[in-house]
C-alpha cells in the first residue's frame, strides 16, 4: 500500500496511524493533515492517503514549500492548477486580489499586464504598500506573489493593452481575466480575445462600487464563454466609492469562477 507524505511516495503498513507515520517521518511535526483536513495522532491511514506533515515556524525548502503552501486544498485541485496559465488584465482593486488568490490555491503560471503605477489612494483596496508607492503595479505585485508562493511563474507586462498586443500578451493564456476599471476598455479587451481565442474563456466583473449588500455580488454566465462577477449595476460614481470589502468579494468570485473553469466545473453552477 502506498501513501504519499509531503508529496513524496512511502509505504504504508495496515493498520498505520498518521501519528505512527509522523513518528517514522518526520518527528517534530505538530500539525497533521490527511486529505486536505486536520486530523489527529490516532487517525487510520488508508492507501493513497495525502499525508502533509508541517513543523510550526519551520521555513520549509522550496522542494517542501509546494507540499505544504497547499496542505489544506481539496485532494486533486493542485495536480490540475499547476498545469494552466491564467492572464490577468488590469491589476488594481480587482486583478491584484485575484493574482494572489490565484497565487495561493498553486497556479503554474500568471501574466499580469497593467501600465499604471502605485498611488496612495490605491491602498485603500489594492494589495499594495506604503513603500510600494512609484512602482509600477505590475513589478510591485511581481515581488509581493513572490514572497506568497515563489512556485508560481509570473510575467509581468508593463505596458497598456491595445487590440494590437492582447493575443501577444495572452496568447498562452488558458482562461483571460477582466480585471479593467473602464467600461470602453473592458468591451475592447472582451471584443479582441474573444475575436481571437474563441474557445477560451472569459472571467469579467461589473458592479461592485459602494457599501451595498454583499449576497447582491454574483457569478453568471452571460453569454458563451463569457463570464461576469458583480452585481451588474453598481459602478464607482460620485457619492459612491470603490472600497476593499465589496471589491474583494468581487475579486474572489473571479478567482473562484477561474478555479471552477480548471476543475471543469460551472461557475455559476450551485453543484460541487
Amino acid at each position: 500500500m502506498q501513501i504519499k507524505v509531503n508529496e513524496q511516495n512511502y509505504a504504508l503498513t495496515a493498520g498505520e496511524t498518521v501519528g505512527e507515520i509522523r513518528d517514522r517521518i518526520k518527528p517534530d511535526a505538530d500539525i497533521l493533515i490527511v486529505n486536505g483536513f486536520p486530523t489527529q495522532t490516532e487517525a487510520l491511514l488508508q492507501s493513497g492517503d495525502q499525508v502533509v506533515l508541517i513543523q510550526r515556524g519551520e521555513i520549509p525548502n522550496a522542494e517542501e514549500l509546494d507540499a505544504l503552501l497547499t496542505a489544506r486544498h481539496t485532494p486533486g485541485v493542485h495536480d490540475k492548477v499547476k498545469q494552466t496559465t491564467v492572464g490577468i488584465a488590469g491589476v488594481g482593486g480587482l486583478g491584484s486580489l485575484i493574482a494572489i488568490a490565484l497565487a495561493r490555491t498553486g497556479i503554474g503560471h500568471l501574466i499580469i499586464a497593467d501600465f499604471d503605477i502605485v498611488e496612495p489612494s490605491n491602498l485603500n483596496r489594492q494589495q499594495y504598500f506604503l513603500d510600494q508607492i512609484g512602482l509600477p503595479k505590475v513589478y510591485a505585485l511581481h515581488d509581493t506573489l513572490a514572497r506568497i508562493n515563489p512556485n508560481v511563474r509570473v510575467t509581468s507586462c508593463h505596458l497598456k493593452l491595445t487590440p494590437g498586443n492582447i493575443a501577444e500578451v495572452f496568447g498562452h493564456a488558458h482562461i483571460l481575466v477582466e480585471a479593467f476599471d473602464v467600461a470602453e476598455q473592458k468591451v475592447m479587451l472582451i471584443e479582441t480575445f474573444a475575436n481571437r481565442f474563441p474557445d477560451r474563456p472569459i472571467v469579467a466583473a461589473s458592479g461592485m462600487a459602494g457599501s451595498g449588500p454583499a449576497n447582491t455580488v454574483q457569478t453568471q454566465k452571460v453569454a458563451g464563454n463569457l463570464y461576469l462577477c458583480g452585481d451588474g449595476c453598481t459602478a464607482a460614481a460620485p457619492g459612491t466609492g470603490l472600497m476593499a470589502p465589496r471589491v474583494g468579494i468581487a475579486a474572489h468570485h473571479q478567482a473562484n469562477a477561474v478555479l471552477r473553469l480548471l476543475l471543469g466545473v460551472a461557475p455559476e453552477s450551485k453543484e460541487a
